[in-house]
């Protein structure tokens, strides 16, 4: 059924359709309406789970784990500050093989305090152990959420579903919602091997030595690494039942001949690849490549769809202070890993919600360069120079 939605609450019919036993929130900005909507569902007795208005983001958090544990689905949301304050429980439901399923809408981290999109928030969790997966549209972010739960389950990781605040979470867009019995033809129900049960006691998540804890972060390293066959898979099965799918870990555009590709995550692709069709359309060999999942990163499908480039621009919503940015920098090091030499170009724009409109874009396709000693990165202008400025500046 095609309805029109705002990102929020096509994101909340998706979770109440995978039937989570357990919501468990605390309300931050842009977040708040996937809350709202989730607890109007289970007040009106359209979704049967337990709705916890917890104190804090911490509290949220430590709920959800405490719930899958006792092996129920489970659901929560967050941004922001409100991720950050979550971080220490996140560690602990990734430590503990945990499949919660969490969305994150992407909002600036303070201070100066901002409450609109960029993806500061969750990339400076990126290494916690949950996988990331970044929407670009609102049926994307919905589809996200129904996937999520199956990839959680299948691998016992946890699954952040990252879709930016304000361009997503309140922007209306038709989303097609499929029907109940089709996401549970879809979703196997819930099952946790390792359920906590009084009947057989058993510890999650207790002390560990030095001789072995290692052993338990490899555990986890290998599952998230063999995590990216399952995100593929459940992708593609996904498109089989329902007609949609999302490229799984990359989502290619224009490549074929394509001498430069411009490569980034979320909502802004959707400008990227009108201007580059622009720019096709002056005959100028351009493509787009977005990055879908951050965790595991696609080292090696990168490389397959990037080596043939000869120009590589990572246009992103983050920045790692003192270093640049951060998928450039894991980028030039699969490429290089690779033996490949092409350039990466890192530019950094769209921070605390400004626009990166095409004009913008199209600026920093045409003008970037060749990074100079010592550059980590670059950023992108505010308002995009006049066209005429483009071209004198190429000749």
């Amino acid at each position: 059924m095609r309805k029109l939605l705002e990102g929020s609450q096509a994101v909340a019919e998706a979770v109440r359709l995978c039937r989570p036993q357990v919501v468990a929130a605390y309300p931050i900005t842009p977040q708040t309406h996937i809350i709202e909507r989730l607890a109007q569902h289970v007040a009106d007795g359209e979704l049967e789970a337990e709705f916890i208005n917890a104190e804090s983001e911490f509290g949220a958090a430590s709920i959800v784990q405490g719930a899958v544990a006792a092996g129920v689905r489970a659901f929560t949301a967050t941004a922001s500050q409100g991720l950050l304050l979550m971080t220490e429980v996140l560690h602990n439901i990734a430590g503990m093989r945990l499949p919660v399923v969490m969305v994150c809408a992407n909002r600036a981290v303070s201070a100066p305090i901002n409450i609109f999109n960029d993806h500061q928030d969750s990339m400076a969790l990126r290494d916690s152990g949950w996988i990331q997966l970044y929407a670009e549209s609102n049926q994307e972010a919905a589809d996200s959420v129904i996937q999520a739960y199956r990839i959680a389950e299948a691998c016992e990781l946890p699954v952040m579903v990252c879709m930016d605040g304000f361009y997503l979470t309140h922007s209306f867009e038709p989303v097609e919602l499929p029907t109940q019995g089709a996401v549970d033809e879809f979703l196997p129900p819930f099952h946790f091997a390792r359920t906590l049960n009084p009947a057989t006691p058993m510890t999650l998540g207790g002390g560990s030595e030095p001789d072995n804890y290692q052993e338990y972060r490899v555990l986890q390293h290998e599952a998230m690494e063999n995590s990216r066959a399952v995100i593929e898979a459940f992708d593609a099965d996904f498109g089989t039942q329902f007609g949609r799918s999302w490229g799984g870990l990359l989502d290619g555009y224009r490549l074929e001949g394509a001498q430069t590709v411009v490569l980034g995550t979320g909502s802004l692709m959707g400008a990227v690849r009108d201007v580059v069709d622009r720019l096709c359309d002056q005959g100028r060999a351009v493509g787009a490549l977005r990055l879908r999942c951050l965790r595991p990163f696609p080292a090696r499908e990168l490389v397959g769809r990037l080596g043939s480039a000869q120009r590589i621009i990572v246009l992103e919503k983050a920045l790692s202070v003192g270093a640049g940015g951060i998928i450039a920098a894991e980028l030039r090091a699969a490429l290089q890993q690779a033996g490949i030499t092409t350039p990466v170009e890192s530019v950094i724009g769209g921070l605390g919600g400004r626009d990166l409109t095409p004009d913008v874009i199209e600026a920093v396709v045409r003008n970037a360069g060749p990074d100079e000693a010592g550059v980590s990165c670059r950023f992108a202008p505010q308002v995009a120079v006049h066209h005429e400025a483009h071209e004198e500046h190429e000749e």
